[in-house]
């Protein structure tokens, strides 16, 4: 068995002396992954959490982490660092996000902390963001999956996930990633067929949004108030659902004072 580095002759916590070793480039990366409810991962791929932009947050509090990563861990060595990035993997079939850190330096010791570092307070971020609405969200798989440079070499983990969706760098979910989603409909919980007399379901979830837009209606608040679940009203709006169940739409128009004629813009047709 190798010997612990960060353990003195007499067994005794001690910062590895690197001061002989040759700077060389070094990256490693890191993954976490957060479980949320159905409602929370609705709210933070739509943009529309209590908070805020979750993604923005959590990526400026990642790269920050990765930054002070001396600081949190008592024998990292303080790094100059050249890169650190997060990117966010949604995967819906999971209601989870999968975050991915990276880090690089060219020095003579690893970055494998700094990414480690990086992905668990991102992860911590999204928890602090959506905890209002899921404090039973879970981090999990807290893992490096790859380091380069060095004199142990290169290192790759398996990082083979379910149904991931592209990676997410932005604030707001990107219109491939929409796309992809479309692509691949699945039959989700309270989940209906689209009439067959409606000849156009996009321009109802069209008139939908702009009905939202008109009348100052946050999906958040609305479907509260109309006693709905939201992820009913964003599997609409985001092209995972084919079309919003007959009560709920009654249920939505009733609580805007509306009809659900005006509400999907049928009248016009």
């Amino acid at each position: 068995m190798s010997k612990l580095s960060h353990l003195d002759k007499d067994g005794k916590a001690t910062m590895v002396d690197v001061s002989a070793k040759t700077d060389t480039e070094r990256e490693a990366g890191a993954e976490s992954t957060i479980f949320l409810s159905e409602e929370a991962y609705a709210l933070v791929m739509s943009g529309d959490a209590p908070k805020g932009d979750v993604f923005a947050a959590a990526r400026i509090a990642g790269i920050m982490a990765a930054k002070k990563t001396s600081e949190l861990i008592p024998l990292c060595h303080p790094l100059s660092l050249s890169h650190a990035g997060i990117e966010f993997v949604p995967s819906p079939d999971d209601h989870a996000i999968r975050i991915v850190a990276t880090a690089k330096t060219t020095g003579p010791t690893g970055v494998e902390m700094e990414a480690l570092t990086a992905a668990s307070v991102a992860a911590l971020t999204i928890y602090d963001m959506v905890k209002a609405v899921d404090r039973s969200a879970r981090i999990d798989s807290v893992r490096v999956i790859s380091k380069s440079g060095g004199k142990s070499g290169s290192f790759k983990a398996n990082t083979k996930a379910p149904n991931p969706e592209p990676a997410h760098t932005g604030g707001h979910i990107g219109a491939h990633t929409r796309a992809k989603a479309r692509a691949t409909p699945r039959v989700l919980v309270h989940e209906v067929a689209a009439p067959k007399r409606v000849a156009n379901l996009n321009n109802e979830r069209e008139a939908l949004r702009e009905f939202m837009i008109t009348n100052r209606l946050r999906a958040t608040q609305w479907a509260k108030s109309a006693e709905v679940p939201v992820s009913e009203v964003y599997a609409f709006l985001n092209g995972r659902a084919r079309a919003l169940a007959p009560e709920t739409s009654e249920k939505l128009a009733r609580a805007a004072r509306s009809s659900v004629e005006m509400m999907l813009g049928r009248t016009q047709r």
